[in-house]
C-alpha cells in the first residue's frame, strides 16, 4: 500500500530560547557555567567587623595624643575690671542693659567704666567714636580735625610715609603731589590758545579747543593743553592729522522755503535744516560729495533768515566759514532782491513805488540811518524794477531791511537772498540743498 507524502506541510515552530516550554519567559542568562553562590549573613558580619576593627586604629595612630576635656583646659586669665553677666532671678524681668561689659549699652557711663581710658581729643575713644546717648541729637564727624576756612583743599602739606624714607636711606625724596597744568595756565596773564588760533583764522574756537584735546596743537614746540594761555608771539603748529579732519568737513547751500526758521525750532515752525535729506538734494549738484551721516553732526547756519524770506541759505560744519561768514569782523557782500509798497498816504493810488521814494530817501538807505542807536555801515541800494529793490549789506542786524524801510516809509512784501559772496543762489529750486564744492570759495 502506498504511503502519501505532504510536501507543503510547515515543520512546528521552534521554542525560542528566551522563553520556556511552557512558554513563561526565562530570566536572563547571567553567563555560562553555574553562577557564583550569594555570601551568607554571617560572612558578610565578619568582613564588615573587619573593616572596622582597621578603621579605629587608623584613628587611633593619626590622633595619638587625644584633645583634653572641656573641664581639664587651664582657666584663661581674667581680664582687669571683668563684670560677668548676671542673669535675671527667676520671677525677674529681664534688663536688656543686664548683659555685662559688651560696648556701650552698659549701666555705667561710658568713661566711669572701670579699666577704661578717657576720650581723647577729637571725640575718639579707646574703642571707636562715641555714640549718641538715647534722647540726645546725633553728631557727626565730630571726630575729624576742624578744618580753617581760609585754608584751601588742595594747599595741605603731601603725606609722607616716613618707613618708606628710611627703607630708601638718606637723600630720598618722597613724590611731590601730580599739579594740574591746566590750572596753572589758567591763572596767568594772556588769551587763550583757542582764541589766539581763531584769531589767527586758523580753526574756531570749538575746533581749535577739540585739536588741543586730541593732542594736534603745539606751542613753541611743546604739546598744547587745554585751556592753555599764550601771552606775545608764540609759534603755533597743527599736526597734519587736524588738517585732514578740517578737510571733511561739508558746507550745505540750502534754498530756504518761507515758512522756515533758520536756526531751533520755535512757535511750532521747524528749522531747515530738517531739508537736509537725500531725497530733497539737486539733482545738478557739482560737487561730486557722497552723502554721509556724520554729515548731520555739528550742522549749524552760518547766517539768518526769518520765516518770512526766502533764499540762500548756508549750513556748515567748518568754523571758519562760520566765521568768515557771521564774524564781527566779517566784510562778505550778501545781496538781496526785496519787494516793497509805498505806505504815504499823500501818494496818489496806483503810484509805483520807485516814483513814490524821493531820492533823498534812497541816499539813506545807502547810508546815514541807525538802529538801536548804532549807525549802520555803507550799503549799496538800487532799483531792480519798478518794485524792487536791490540790497547789498556787509552787516545782518536783526530784520535789518525790513527796519530800514520803515524808516524811509516803505513795507516790505517779499524778501530773497540771491547771493553770499561769490556764491549765487543760481538755479537752486526752493526746498532743495547742494554742497559747496571744493573749488568754490566764498
Amino acid at each position: 500500500m502506498a504511503t502519501l507524502t505532504l510536501k507543503n506541510k510547515k515543520p512546528a515552530a521552534k521554542t525560542p530560547k528566551s522563553r520556556t516550554a511552557d512558554g513563561e519567559k526565562r530570566g536572563p542568562l547571567r553567563g555560562k557555567g553555574v553562577s557564583k553562590p550569594r555570601p551568607t549573613l554571617a560572612k558578610a558580619q565578619a568582613d564588615r567587623a573587619e573593616r572596622e576593627e582597621q578603621f579605629q586604629k587608623a584613628q587611633a595612630q593619626r590622633h595619638e595624643r587625644p584633645a583634653p576635656r572641656r573641664d581639664e583646659r587651664p582657666a584663661r586669665p581674667k581680664p582687669e575690671g571683668f563684670r560677668p553677666e548676671q542673669p535675671p532671678q527667676r520671677g525677674e524681668p529681664f534688663r536688656r542693659d543686664d548683659r555685662g561689659d559688651r560696648g556701650d549699652r552698659g549701666d555705667w557711663p561710658r568713661d566711669d567704666r572701670p579699666g577704661r581710658p578717657g576720650p581723647r581729643p577729637g571725640g575718639f575713644h579707646a574703642d571707636g567714636p562715641q555714640r549718641a546717648q538715647r534722647g540726645e541729637p546725633v553728631r557727626r564727624n565730630e571726630h575729624r580735625d576742624e578744618r580753617p576756612a581760609d585754608r584751601p583743599r588742595d594747599d595741605r602739606p603731601p603725606r609722607v610715609d616716613q618707613r618708606r624714607v628710611a627703607h630708601r636711606g638718606p637723600g630720598f625724596e618722597p613724590p611731590q603731589p601730580r599739579r594740574n597744568p591746566v590750572r596753572e595756565v589758567e591763572a596767568e596773564d594772556g588769551d587763550r590758545l583757542s582764541k589766539r588760533m581763531s584769531e589767527l583764522k586758523l580753526a574756531s574756537r570749538r575746533e581749535a579747543d577739540e585739536w588741543i584735546a586730541a593732542g594736534w596743537v603745539r606751542v613753541n614746540g611743546k604739546v598744547a593743553v587745554l585751556g592753555q594761555r599764550v601771552v606775545g608771539d608764540v609759534q603755533i603748529d597743527i599736526d597734519p592729522a587736524a588738517r585732514q579732519a578740517q578737510a571733511q568737513l561739508v558746507t550745505v547751500l540750502l534754498h530756504k522755503p518761507i515758512g522756515y526758521v533758520s536756526g531751533q525750532a520755535e512757535d511750532g515752525y521747524e528749522p531747515a535744516v530738517v531739508l537736509f535729506q537725500p531725497e530733497n538734494r539737486w539733482k545738478d549738484d557739482p560737487s561730486g560729495i557722497k552723502p554721509h551721516p556724520n554729515h548731520h553732526r555739528h550742522l549749524a547756519p552760518a547766517g539768518r533768515l526769518d520765516i518770512d524770506s526766502t533764499g540762500l541759505l548756508v549750513l556748515t560744519q567748518d568754523g571758519r566759514i562760520a566765521k568768515a561768514l557771521i564774524g564781527d569782523d566779517s566784510d562778505i557782500e550778501k545781496e538781496y532782491l526785496v519787494r516793497v509798497e509805498f505806505v504815504a498816504h499823500d501818494v496818489p493810488e496806483g503810484t509805483l513805488p520807485n516814483a513814490a521814494l524821493a531820492p533823498e530817501k534812497l541816499a539813506l538807505l545807502n547810508h546815514g540811518l541807525e538802529l538801536d542807536g548804532e549807525a549802520l555801515k555803507p550799503a549799496k541800494v538800487s532799483w531792480q524794477n519798478e518794485q524792487q529793490l536791490r540790497f547789498v549789506l556787509r552787516e545782518g542786524k536783526k530784520r535789518q531791511i525790513r527796519r530800514m524801510c520803515e524808516l524811509v516809509g516803505l513795507k516790505v512784501v517779499g524778501l530773497k537772498r540771491v547771493r553770499i559772496g561769490r556764491i549765487p543762489l543760481g538755479h537752486l529750486p526752493v526746498g532743495q540743498w547742494r554742497y559747496l564744492a571744493p573749488w568754490e570759495r566764498f
